[in-house]
């Protein structure tokens, strides 16, 4: 960091401010407008070096929305939603299944069972289609599972007649993963907010720290010019001995508020480098030649207050996610109130023998399905008391209400959080209003007062107490228009936006 006044050892800064002038050189007129030139300097604001580079806030706001590592990760959030799209979708996948069974026991063959089948289930009404091979022959087969030598093909439905007819439980999975999508960008959302917020609260905390550092160097370098001065004029017997110690310890107060504010400074710095990386992933480190862009006080009309609290109410990550979870439960609602119903399931199968595919067949013999040939099934499943589901679907309802009951009481937070935004907002532009009419008017006091001192009519302690006061009134000014800024933030992230940071 670029310094114009470096002390390594305390020993050597008191030799260089107290050490005997051996030449004096500079007239009575040169050393009266030597005190006269700080005030000519503090009266305009710093200016910047040539190499400087202003980084605004809008660059780095976008740079943290490109690269950072959080604002990436979620991204990633609505791909992993997808995920649980897929799998939910798995429930729906045909299945093939297999099934064989032999035993032989000397030179007889009990049984030689196998059963192949693949079943295909159909998404919007929840019906299976079915398509089957079984082929049952043996001396101990049992008669009512036997078939001919070559098997027998089946073609049939299975139909769930009773509580799962228009919804159950692979539905349901499937549509609250839909859902899961809504929820997964009003959490990525919500963290591309926080992010955002936290990055200009860290932007404008690093301007504060730089505006700081360069008041209170300023005042250090006034305070080391009108000590050069002062002793200057000591020693031609312009003014007292003493004024040079008094001026001395002016010197080497501002030297420890400039030290500290340097401290603070790299801390400030450190903390937004925490935002900043490349496209590779790597971080950034701020350069020593960047410098914050001004603080700008723009008050915020009423309007887009108005226009951000409606679309709060719409808009909000957090509403989002209520609503999304409040769809998700009054799906489970729904599956709960159908599992209340009997569980029927009705199933039908054509049948048809299958050709020896050894020997010619004729057509018209296999492969023949009609209604004669057939196999069907009922399966009836009613639970007497029915006291876990019907707890089960008091426990959705019960959800749903405090789903509900949050969602007006968030409601109510953001709006309150966007106000109490907008109040200070308000209240900061007022006081930084008035502290600048303090900063002019100290200004032009501390112009008086060394204007006294220059006629004799003043004291330095007076001068540097009129000094110290304007350093202190300006770091106070910029605290406000840090706070103001932040307010800002405050007022967009209350609003569920990423906008206006």
């Amino acid at each position: 960091m670029r310094q114009s006044f470096v002390v390594n050892n305390s020993g050597t800064l008191l030799r260089r401010l107290t050490g005997a002038v051996r030449r004096v050189s500079v007239g009575y007129s040169r050393l009266l407008l030597a005190c006269l030139f700080p005030t000519l300097l503090f009266g305009q604001r710093a200016t910047q070096p040539a190499d400087t580079v202003v980084f605004s806030a809008a660059d780095f706001f976008g740079a943290v929305i490109q690269f950072h590592p959080i604002v990436k990760q979620a991204a990633l959030f609505s791909e992993e939603a997808r995920t649980e799209i897929m799998q939910a979708r798995g429930a729906f996948d045909p299945k093939i299944t297999s099934y064989f069974d032999r035993k032989e026991f000397g030179a007889d063959l009990y049984y030689n069972r196998w059963q192949t089948g693949l079943s295909v289930p159909i998404m919007p009404a929840g019906i299976d289609l079915k398509l089957g091979y079984d082929r049952a022959i043996g001396e101990r087969v049992n008669p009512e599972v036997r078939t001919p030598l070559t098997g027998l093909v089946l073609v049939g439905v299975s139909v769930p007649v009773g509580q799962s007819l228009l919804i159950d439980g692979r539905r349901t999975a499937l549509r609250q993963a839909q859902l899961g999508i809504n929820l997964a960008e009003a959490d990525r959302r919500k963290q591309v907010n926080k992010t955002l917020y936290d990055a200009a609260k860290a932007y404008w905390e690093w301007y504060l720290a730089y505006r700081s550092y360069q008041l209170v160097n300023e005042g250090f370098q006034l305070a080391d010019v009108r000590f050069a001065a002062t002793r200057q004029r000591a020693l031609i017997g312009e003014v007292a001995t003493i004024d040079t110690t008094e001026a001395l310890i002016t010197v080497q107060d501002r030297l420890v508020q400039r030290q500290q504010a340097e401290v603070d400074l790299q801390n400030a710095r450190l903390n937004l480098s925490v935002f900043l990386w490349a496209a590779n992933n790597q971080p950034i480190d701020l350069p020593a030649n960047v410098v914050p862009q001004s603080a700008v006080s723009e008050p915020i009309s009423d309007e887009l207050v108005q226009t951000l609290l409606s679309q709060a109410v719409q808009q909000h990550p957090e509403l989002l996610k209520l609503d999304a979870k409040t769809g998700q439960n009054q799906l489970e609602e729904r599956l709960r109130r159908a599992l209340i119903q009997p569980q029927v399931n009705l199933s039908a199968n054509l049948l048809s023998q299958t050709p020896n595919l050894m020997q010619g067949y004729d057509w018209n013999s296999y492969y023949a399905f009609g209604l004669s040939n057939h196999k069907i099934g009922l399966d009836v499943v009613m639970p007497l008391f029915l006291r876990k589901e019907r707890g089960k679907l008091r426990q959705v309802q019960v959800k749903g209400q405090q789903l509900t009951l949050e969602r007006q009481q968030t409601v109510r937070d953001i709006q309150n959080d966007i106000l109490a935004a907008r109040n200070e907002m308000v209240n900061l532009n007022q006081q930084i209003l008035v502290q600048q009419q303090t900063v002019a008017n100290q200004r032009r006091l501390v112009q008086a007062e060394q204007q006294r001192f220059a006629l004799g009519e003043s004291s330095l302690f007076l001068v540097n107490s009129r000094e110290s006061k304007l350093i202190d009134l300006g770091v106070k000014l910029e605290e406000l228009r840090t706070k103001y800024k932040k307010a800002i933030a405050a007022l967009w992230y209350a609003a569920g936006s990423a906008q206006g940071t």
